[in-house]
């Protein structure tokens, strides 16, 4: 943040309202990620020039909406967003990230078309001589890691996917368009962040991560198996639901 003082905002905006939107467009551009210490307030104080009291003002404001943590003597740290998704539904990550209003991106890391192997079969029911489609998918959210996906797209049930770049629409928001589902299955897990995976979350090796798994068919023919990983302490399952009837 540059030092020199900021004056009033152009248009009779109040002083607290610059520097709540100052900060505000550092976190969610990722200028500030997660765990950044915002300058303290009287560092912040004689930055703008105004009172203690504005700065503090503007600083509730931020964690009332959720953006950053107020730690007693340590100061004001860029907190991780917290996301939902339903258990009963298929969620679509971009929903996920505008939710928290936060910029949403997706980028294909890895793909291959290959038969199935041993492995894929154990994840999906597929037969020996099927040819899938596996992809590895990250979701960020303000420039940072949200979730990784990890996906097995069957050829026979969606044979257009071979040739599908996936520039405008992730993986799973391009099947949901293009093959109609008819069941599915969901599996919930914790897992600890290993290898390839802590490296795409941009986390340490072990943190404890959400694993949600789902499985979809077209019939009785098998469409898709995705594995998706969340940092464990930003994201949570909320499952909504009446009683059933006698």
């Amino acid at each position: 943040m540059s030092a020199a003082p900021a004056r009033r905002a152009e248009g009779g905006g109040s002083l607290h309202r610059r520097i709540l939107a100052d900060i505000e467009a550092r976190i969610l551009s990722g200028e500030w990620p997660p765990g950044w210490r915002i300058p303290f307030e009287h560092e912040l104080t004689a930055q703008y020039g105004c009172s203690r009291m504005t700065v503090s003002k503007a600083l509730t404001q931020l964690a009332g909406a959720g953006l950053i943590e107020r730690r007693r003597k340590a100061g004001s740290f860029v907190i991780r967003p917290h996301s939902q998704s339903a258990v009963l539904e298929i969620p679509d990550v971009k929903a996920e990230v505008a939710a928290l209003g936060l910029p949403y991106r997706f980028a294909v890391v890895a793909r291959s078309k290959r038969r199935a192997t041993r492995a894929d079969r154990a994840r999906f029911a597929v037969g020996a001589d099927a040819w899938i489609l596996a992809l590895m998918c990250r979701h960020d959210a303000a420039q940072r890691p949200f979730c990784l996906e990890d996906r097995l797209i069957s050829l026979s049930a969606a044979p257009d996917a071979a040739g599908e770049p996936f520039v405008v629409l992730s993986p799973g928001a391009w099947l949901v368009q293009r093959v109609p589902w008819t069941r599915a299955e969901h599996r919930i897990s914790a897992a600890a962040a290993r290898n390839e995976v802590a490296r795409a979350l941009s986390v340490a090796e072990g943190t404890p991560c959400l694993v949600v798994e789902r499985r979809t068919w077209s019939g009785e023919t098998p469409v898709t198996q995705v594995r998706v990983t969340y940092p464990g302490e930003a994201h949570e399952l909320v499952a909504r639901f009446t009683p059933g009837q006698s």
